[in-house]
């Protein structure tokens, strides 16, 4: 049972991800130099385009038939900057059709909040929405033939048309009650959806969330927790779902300090992961200590055959901590965690201790034993996430080795997600597509890459004739 005090704080929690406040915000000082993610490359985008007949390098693979989809912050009208952070702006999808052998359209269109929809003067999407928030700025996922914008912290789904405009606030046809996440993993043995959902006004429970063949929940299983953790993504295996509770928590001084996002460092919170039983309890969770730190993205995660849990991880030494602007840390790394059920520890093997993020890895592997993980290399300051790094990883997790793939200078790649080239292609048998900014230009190449010839030349290039701010995830929907 919640102390009144909770509940009370619980009441006038500050939403997270775009969401409206009863507080009156201080005026913070403007950052000095503009703000890191409203500037640069993080510029945002200040109108809505439909282009076709798009200028293309190389061969577009006439298997790919379907639309490469990547979302992320893009404010709709000018922020506060002293409040203002990455995390919470309006969300904008970006999609390239492709079909045929051809790229027939790029499109992008904001994420209709209210907020949005008053800012360009359009009446109001219809649906349900979580009363203090209604923006959805960080995934966008292709589910039973529809297409849904989603996010953390209590934010509901965003209904889209193939061509991104925005339908419908939906929870899953109100079958969502608490919470979403931006981070649902697909297990292609059940065709479940699995989620591990937080929502900010809520600091003692977290839910295992499912999403069935039809894309309706059918599970929404409470996990007790304290201090309200932010908890960004998860991962499963065959018996359990994976529960990151780390040192990044809900900070009533950030708040009342007038903070956009009110989350902070704290490792007297202590940091543990879970296992959850898919199936059971959410009182059932085998809690695993684990040195302070944290984790926005794991790769892939299995069971051992003495029941032991193996999940790759891209780890950062704390985060919200030195900057209120983004996440950061003093570093980030790829590791290896095998989590004890017995002794409740884990133990953390280094594989690369260059700073990295968004590893992505052939989903079709999921639950299961792996291979190979991509990811991107990180630059600039050491206190934030900066995308300002020109390589992109292929790590090997058989012989330990890592290629390395340079855009060059001024050229930043966003996260990649791998495509197979057919059903039952092996294991690395297919492309990686992703979004490659060339800073000195102003503009944006879509990239599609032959995974097993990562250093070979690009496939093919797909040429967008401006700059796509870097966001957060994306994916290949298939038609």
């Amino acid at each position: 049972m919640a102390s009144v005090i909770e509940k009370t704080i619980r009441a006038a929690v500050t939403p997270v991800m775009g969401a409206v406040t009863n507080f009156n915000r201080k005026r913070l000082a403007t950052p000095e130099g503009g703000h890191p993610y409203l500037t640069g490359v993080h510029k945002p985008m200040t109108e809505e385009l439909t282009l076709a007949d798009l200028k293309v390098e190389g061969e577009i693979p006439a298997q790919l038939d379907g639309r490469y989809l990547r979302i992320g912050p893009n404010p709709a009208s000018a922020p506060d900057e002293g409040s203002y952070h990455w995390f919470v702006g309006d969300g904008m999808a970006h999609g390239v059709r492709i079909a045929g052998g051809k790229a027939e359209w790029y499109r992008n269109r904001w994420i209709r909040s209210n907020k949005v929809s008053d800012a360009l003067g359009e009446e109001r999407k219809p649906g349900a929405r979580n009363p203090r928030t209604d923006t959805a700025n960080t995934n966008i996922i292709g589910l039973n033939g529809r297409t849904f914008a989603i996010v953390e912290a209590g934010g509901f789904p965003v209904e889209l048309t193939d061509e991104l405009d925005t339908i419908a606030h939906n929870p899953f046809d109100g079958t969502l009650d608490h919470a979403f996440s931006a981070h649902p993993h697909f297990d292609p043995k059940t065709g479940e959806m699995h989620a591990i959902c937080y929502n900010a006004s809520t600091f003692d429970t977290v839910w295992h969330v499912v999403l069935d063949n039809d894309g309706r929940v059918s599970r929404q299983e409470p996990i007790a927790v304290k201090e309200g953790p932010s908890i960004h993504d998860c991962q499963i295996t065959e018996k359990y779902v994976l529960v990151f509770d780390l040192p990044a928590v809900f900070s009533m001084k950030r708040m009342l300090a007038g903070f956009e996002f009110p989350y902070d460092w704290n490792p007297e919170h202590g940091a543990r992961v879970g296992l959850c039983p898919r199936n059971g309890s959410g009182a059932d969770t085998i809690w695993c200590d684990v040195e302070p730190c944290y984790v926005y993205h794991p790769a892939g995660a299995f069971e051992t055959e003495d029941g032991k849990v193996i999940v790759d991880v891209v780890v950062h030494e704390s985060t919200y901590a030195r900057t209120t602007f983004g996440p950061g840390g003093e570093w980030s790394r790829l590791e290896r965690w095998t989590v004890d059920p017995v002794a409740k520890k884990v133990d953390r093997k280094i594989l690369d201790d260059r700073p990295q993020e968004f590893p992505r890895y052939d989903e079709r592997t999921a639950t299961q034993p792996y291979r190979y993980i991509y990811d991107i290399a990180l630059a600039g300051r050491p206190d934030e996430l900066d995308m300002a790094g020109t390589e992109l990883f292929k790590h090997d997790l058989e012989s330990g080795d890592k290629l390395v793939r340079d855009f060059g200078a001024g050229r930043h790649p966003g996260e990649f997600v791998f495509v197979p080239r057919s059903a039952d292609a092996a294991e690395d048998e297919g492309w990686l597509i992703g979004l490659v900014i060339d800073a000195a230009k102003d503009t944006t190449e879509l990239q599609i890459l032959n995974a097993d010839d990562f250093l070979g030349a690009p496939q093919a290039v797909i040429h967008l004739p401006h700059r796509i701010p870097p966001g957060f995830h994306g994916n290949w929907v298939a038609s």
